[in-house]
């Protein structure tokens, strides 16, 4: 199998680029801009989301006093960020290639203005022949406001750019059948979005200096395998991981998603990642949740809904549950959330979340 790919997101984990001692790995990051710079020769658009800043800031500087956790996060990747993105300049610099630095945090991305802003950034950048790397800025995120990892970062950008793949490097070959410490286990080389059986074999824990591990790469890459994107996780200490990947002649064991055909449109990509944006609940009926799954475009209507929770207003994501507590999906409210009763007790019916602004989850 050969992947012919034009534009892709490229996520490369703490634990790729970090020695055990936290030390920036600075022979891997070089042989990473090779094989991208590589690939920018032969015409293909990369945007790289890189981790690392954290662990090489811990390596840099000694603690005068104990912090708490958000202001040790602060000082290393303050520290940190430079290092590595001084690191990554000059190994591009070396094939001709400028790259430029993208910090952003989970709020850029939870209002529509916003995230077109970012949107336009990285077109900007992609058509000047600039290689945008991205990081979450953390000198400025807090705990609860923060991205679950760059995996999820990276699934954003992916779908908001669209990427032909989102390609994730971490330090294990890929999702195994079982343990993959265990000398029988085996990667699953290929997954469809229908596929279900793969899911309760995937170990919990997280390893290194990562923030993230299998159970957020495995649920990133369906949702972005769903929006039409094919999702490669592999291990990126592998010698040529990419170039095998994207190679006709070769190709190196590692985890496929393959993609849906089917693209949503760019609001519905901006809401399927919003659902943890969401400022209130709605409750719907059974039957208002049967015409949302049904195969005609459906809005959802006020009279479907019988609860509102939280505080919102127009224009606010709110989140879509049943009357058993299941969620539906999310998307945006045309109404505060003081007038959503009100609507749904008028004889002219507008929707509360028009089908164009609603995502369904269909897990």
């Amino acid at each position: 199998m050969s992947f012919n790919y034009k534009k892709i997101t490229i996520k490369v984990g703490s634990n790729v680029l970090t020695k055990s001692d936290g030390t920036l790995n600075v022979a891997r990051m070089k042989h990473l801009v090779d094989q991208i710079a590589s690939l920018y020769k032969r015409g293909v658009e990369v945007i790289l989301v890189s981790s690392g800043a954290v662990a090489a800031g811990r390596s840099e500087v000694k603690l005068t006093k104990k912090l708490d956790t958000v202001s040790s996060r602060q000082l290393w990747s303050a520290i940190g960020q430079v290092k590595m993105i001084n690191q990554y300049a000059g190994f591009f610099n070396e094939h001709g290639i400028t790259c430029a630095q993208v910090l952003t945090t989970k709020d850029n991305f939870g209002e529509r203005n916003h995230y077109l802003n970012m949107k336009n950034c990285f077109t900007t950048l992609l058509e000047n022949g600039v290689v945008p790397i991205v990081n979450e800025n953390d000198t400025i995120s807090v705990s609860e406001l923060m991205f679950t990892d760059n995996d999820e970062l990276s699934g954003l950008i992916a779908s908001m750019q669209n990427s032909d793949a989102l390609i994730i490097l971490s330090n294990i070959d890929g999702i195994f059948d079982g343990d993959p410490n265990l000398p029988g286990s085996r990667i699953i080389e290929e997954i469809h979005l229908k596929d279900r059986d793969w899911m309760d074999k995937i170990l919990p824990q997280k390893s290194g200096f990562g923030r993230g591990g299998m159970l957020t790469k495995s649920s990133i890459a369906r949702k972005v395998a769903k929006e039409g994107i094919s999702v490669h996780i592999a291990n990126g200490l592998r010698d040529e991981v990419l170039t095998d990947i994207l190679s006709k002649d070769r190709r190196v064991a590692h985890t496929y998603f393959k993609a849906e055909k089917r693209k949503s449109s760019n609001v519905k990509k901006w809401i399927a990642y919003s659902h943890s944006f969401a400022k209130g609940e709605l409750i719907i009926n059974q039957g208002a949740k049967e015409a949302l799954f049904s195969t005609k475009a459906t809005s959802l209507l006020p009279i479907g809904v019988t609860e509102v929770r939280g505080l919102f207003k127009r224009g606010d994501i709110v989140k879509i549950i049943d009357e058993k507590g299941r969620l539906v999906g999310w998307g945006k409210s045309q109404y505060s959330a003081d007038k959503v009763k009100a609507e749904g007790d008028s004889p002219k019916q507008r929707p509360v979340v028009h089908y164009d602004y609603l995502y369904l989850s269909e897990d």
